[in-house]
């Protein structure tokens, strides 16, 4: 009785595992009959002529072997044939050439069995568990997730959710600023879920721009409730973020309704984002009106787009052009990731005044020299010359090659 405890004990124990980790009743069942064959399938070579009955109320199981009933002194094979005395002790009325059903009592099987019972469930149950976080979070990839620092390395962190799934946190995925100690509550979107070797793993992102789409449709209600749709989305993690928005009802500001009263709905978005700037525009299908919009807060006096190239000239006043790129050349960089065109800048030059675009000196200076020029907005011998040297620094080049840029510049002006 004692052996028979212990395996219905088990049983139970299992039962207890599948609830704690989410194993619908159905799927336990068959993990556990499936189990309880493999076991059966090793010790007779066979599990073809075995019923394995599961009792999920009771928490245990009954099997039973199918004999062949013949003759007591023509029993050549134990594991499918039964003598008929024995056979009649079980069915009182069967005769021979009839089947018996001969219940077996798995405990009896010895300590053996049942530890690799146990192992095998360890090992099904493991497995579900696994297809389970795989297809639990691959349904979440590109959604907001919440999770607690548990571990943190020189490369990434640990966090666990509120049923200590792991996942994991990317250094590289983390905002530029981002600082966490072991149990803080972390957002993040679920950025992918790999799945080597059947072992899932969970990776998040700050980063990804999906994040920042998730954040406005939590924080701005016209957004989740479809009134307000957001076209595009343009990051530099912790830096400066552009979003084109659209609204399908007159009636609601787009951009209004992103940014709140007295900024509301996009303070607590900045926040979580380590304070990083964003602008919101309003989105229009005309590529011209868009680019403009995008530049913004630079004033632009003209554009020329190629559509087809997906390229667009733009040309600003002077004092415009340190605007349109930005700091680092952070904004022309995000309004090309907006809009997605590459967009060159110009100085608009006055009627009378004489300048010459950069193009026109290939001959004298390098091609990827200019490239890094005119990627500052400086796409002028005038507009080169007159640029402060904060300005020039950002072209990265070196002293010496931007001083023959500079001479040769000059000396077409004295000519």
């Amino acid at each position: 009785m004692a052996k028979k405890a212990e395996t219905v004990n088990m049983v139970d124990r299992f039962a207890e595992f599948k609830e704690l980790k989410n194993i619908d009743k159905t799927t336990m069942i068959s993990v556990l009959e499936e189990s309880f064959r493999n076991v059966l399938q090793k010790m007779f070579g066979s599990d073809e002529n075995f019923d394995v009955i599961m009792n999920p109320d009771k928490g245990d199981c009954e099997i039973y072997q199918n004999l062949t009933v013949v003759a007591d002194d023509e029993v050549n094979n134990k594991d499918m044939e039964i003598g008929l005395t024995e056979a009649r002790e079980i069915d009182p009325e069967c005769e021979i050439g009839e089947e018996v059903a001969k219940r077996i009592y798995f405990e009896k099987f010895g300590r053996r069995a049942i530890l690799t019972l146990r192992q095998t469930l360890q090992s099904k149950i493991l497995d579900l568990q696994k297809d389970a976080i795989f297809s639990k979070f691959k349904e979440l990839e590109g959604e907001v997730i919440t999770g607690e620092v548990h571990q943190i390395w020189k490369r990434e962190m640990l966090l666990l959710d509120e049923k200590e799934n792991e996942m994991i946190l990317p250094k590289d995925e983390q905002i530029p600023g981002d600082f966490f100690h072991k149990g803080d509550v972390v957002r993040a979107v679920v950025k992918r879920v790999d799945n080597p070797n059947n072992n899932p793993k969970v990776i998040l992102s700050r980063t990804d721009e999906r994040f920042l789409r998730r954040l406005f449709e939590q924080e701005v209600p016209e957004i989740h409730d479809g009134l307000i749709t957001i076209k595009s989305v343009a990051r530099i993690p912790g830096r400066r973020a552009k979003i084109a928005v659209e609204s399908y009802d007159d009636r609601i500001d787009p951009v209004g309704a992103c940014v709140g009263i007295k900024g509301s709905r996009i303070h607590g978005i900045v926040r979580e984002l380590r304070n990083e700037n964003i602008d919101v525009i309003s989105y229009t299908s005309n590529p011209q009106l868009f680019i403009q919009r995008a530049l913004s807060p630079a004033k632009v006096t003209s554009i020329r787009v190629n559509e087809e190239e997906r390229k667009a000239e733009v040309f600003l006043h002077p004092e415009e052009v340190s605007l349109a790129i930005g700091k680092e050349g952070l904004n022309i960089r995000l309004a090309s990731m907006l809009t997605n065109y590459t967009i060159d800048v110009y100085r608009d030059i006055d009627e009378g005044e004489e300048d010459i675009y950069l193009d026109e000196f290939k001959d004298e200076i390098d091609a990827w020299v200019i490239e890094a020029l005119k990627d500052l907005g400086l796409a002028t011998a005038k507009a080169v010359l007159n640029a402060p040297q904060e300005t020039l620094d950002q072209a990265d080049l070196e002293d010496d090659t931007l001083a023959h840029v500079k001479e040769v510049l000059r000396a077409e002006f004295e000519d």
